[in-house]
């Protein structure tokens, strides 16, 4: 009987392992992109995600992060990271409302499988000042 209880202990002892591995956080990443609003983002009321058509509807949305706010809190939306064509879901939506609208330095980690990012911090990213 104890032969037979050791391979299952064996085998039982590489599940857990492996189970322990895939549980395991990815490596910290930086991205670098804009606070936006899942509705604009993903196209919801948006042919370009941008927020071009909500500001073109609203004479009270002047800027992105006018837009960004508004579609969050009377839309139904949630605070995204756009970097280029490309969209990440955010797990600390108070952290993304302080710089909706920005260009932004996010860091964290990356649950690839849902696309959203466990945000470190966010920090504004400064323009770059003109080469002339």
């Amino acid at each position: 009987m104890l032969r037979v209880a050791r391979p299952i202990l064996s085998v039982s002892l590489v599940f857990l392992a492996a189970a322990l591995a895939a549980a395991r956080p990815g490596p910290e990443k930086t991205f670098v992109g804009e606070i936006g609003d899942s509705q604009c983002s993903f196209n919801v009321h948006s042919r370009t995600q941008s927020h071009k058509e909500m500001m073109d509807m609203s004479s009270d949305l002047k800027t992105p992060a006018d837009c960004a706010r508004f579609c969050v809190k009377e839309r139904g939306g949630r605070y995204v990271l756009q970097v280029k064509d490309k969209v990440y879901k955010l797990d600390n939506q108070d952290l993304a409302e302080q710089s909706a609208g920005l260009a932004v330095k996010v860091v964290g980690v990356l649950d690839p499988k849902t696309d959203t990012i466990a945000v470190r911090s966010i920090e504004p990213v400064s323009p770059r000042p003109n080469s002339h």
